[in-house]
């Protein structure tokens, strides 16, 4: 039987950012980077005041800041609050299945700065994150999706807890600990998708990390096969069987995840599944300048596993339209575009918007693509009221994707947008040079954002 726990833990806390690769260490500063402006951008929704009106005022030491604002919470809080501001405007990156920055990003943040940890620490602590994520992820060959399971939500809680245990500077005993109680704290359902509380439980696996490694070094005590063990989570997880329980982890001879997966940056503020598919449709429009009036039908040619994430047919809000294929193909139409502006309730209930719904259909396939719940490709075909069929042919990759990566020009257009009007353009560019440097930060004070 593999000691996976116990192995994942010694390989965190022996974890130095000397021995991650250099491709490695720029993925990470990527994601943060764009973690960092999406949470901003995403401070603004009124689900974030809930959040922090109801459960930032607990009792404790605080020692973690909000951002941008930089009132004071307790780490837990400040995690937690940053954690739904993360994740609430669903434009933060993609990979493992989940969206690995903001469950890891707003954590370490809130334990960085209460432990003083330095800019190379935090690097150091999102990549074992990231790298204990990935192996749970790939023990089991049934996507979590399929079985009702908010991947970020699950894994992101022990990634989480990971990250700020070497925060902590726990050795490798307490760092399985911290893994082992968080197992016991993973949750989030994909029906859930489409509310308040999909970003409500990413913020909860960031404050569950943070408790987690912090009642680890206390003393806590958890079963060190919390994760391995037949009645552990991964076979919880797995109600076929299927979970690889038994492989075994060496730290010496593993793969880097991060530099092999990656990160997928958004380029629209809606579900991952749909990105593909707007590439293609966007396309199209552009090609042959399509109005609205000139579309009968759009069929798009998606993944199941997608679909079903897709939950939302006919959408009212903007939230739920971040989960619905009919309303990507519609803003793509009538915007020609699918950004933050459009992801607005009053975007979503335009007449010529809801029109365009009743025509998308969608031809699904079980394929999926290697290593990922995805179709291996995405396509869109629509038919004019004139009879013509026009097709986008096959995308398999989306713009901004691992491998279609954005150019550092494209990041930062995407970084000043998130800020918007209330910095100045020379915060926005100190901040974000500052950020694609992380590593050499001093700590996380270095990242303080002051309204002008």
């Amino acid at each position: 039987m593999s000691s996976l726990t116990l192995d994942l833990g010694r390989f965190v806390a022996d974890l130095s950012l000397e021995k991650i690769p250099s491709q490695g260490r720029e993925i990470a500063r990527t994601g943060i980077a764009d973690c960092f402006g999406v949470l901003i951008a995403g401070a603004r929704d009124p689900e974030i005041a809930l959040v922090d009106r109801e459960l930032g005022c607990h009792v404790g030491a605080a020692l973690a800041s909000l951002i941008p604002s930089g009132s004071r919470r307790t780490i837990e809080s400040a995690a937690l609050i940053n954690g739904v501001a993360a994740h609430v405007l669903d434009y933060d990156d993609v990979s493992l299945d989940g969206h690995p920055s903001a469950a890891l990003v707003p954590a370490i943040l809130a334990q960085g700065e209460a432990s003083g940890s330095s800019g190379a620490e935090m690097l150091t602590a999102y990549i074992a994150g990231y790298e204990v994520w990935a192996e749970l992820l790939e023990r089991e060959p049934t996507p979590l999706h399929r079985k009702g399971w908010h991947p970020t939500a699950v894994l992101g809680t022990i990634a989480a807890a990971a990250a700020c245990a070497k925060l902590r500077n726990l050795d490798a005993g307490r760092t399985s600990t911290a893994m082992a109680i968080a197992a016991s704290m993973s949750s989030g359902l994909v029906a859930n998708f489409g509310t308040m509380t999909k970003s409500f439980q990413v913020g909860r696996a960031a404050q569950s990390g943070v408790i987690a490694a912090r009642l680890a070094q206390a003393g806590l005590t958890a079963s060190l096969d919390a994760l391995e063990h037949a009645g552990g989570l991964l076979a919880a997880l797995s109600p076929e069987g299927k979970a690889a329980l038994d492989r075994p982890f060496s730290a010496a001879a593993k793969e880097w995840h991060i530099v092999r997966h990656g990160l997928n940056i958004k380029r629209y503020p809606i579900c991952y599944a749909t990105h593909r598919s707007i590439d293609a449709a966007l396309a199209l429009v552009e090609r042959y300048d399509l109005s609205p009036g000139e579309v009968g039908r759009i069929r798009v040619s998606t993944g199941k596993t997608q679909l079903l994430m897709l939950r939302n047919s006919r959408p009212q809000t903007g939230l739920e339209a971040k989960f619905s294929m009919q309303f990507a193909m519609a803003a793509a139409l009538v915007a020609r575009k699918v950004g933050l502006a459009e992801l607005t309730d009053g975007f979503v209930c335009r007449p010529d918007v809801q029109a365009i719904f009743p025509r998308v259909s969608f031809e699904p396939t079980s394929e999926t693509m290697d290593g990922a719940a995805f179709a291996p490709a995405d396509a869109v075909e629509i038919t004019t009221i004139n009879g013509e069929t026009l097709n986008s042919g096959p995308v398999e990759y989306a713009k901004g994707s691992h491998q279609r990566p954005l150019s550092r020009d494209e990041l930062w257009t995407k970084f000043a947008d998130c800020l918007g009007g209330d910095y100045s353009e020379a915060k926005k560019s100190h901040a974000f040079k500052s950020l694609m440097i992380f590593d050499r930060l001093n700590g996380a004070s270095d990242l303080a954002l002051p309204r002008q």
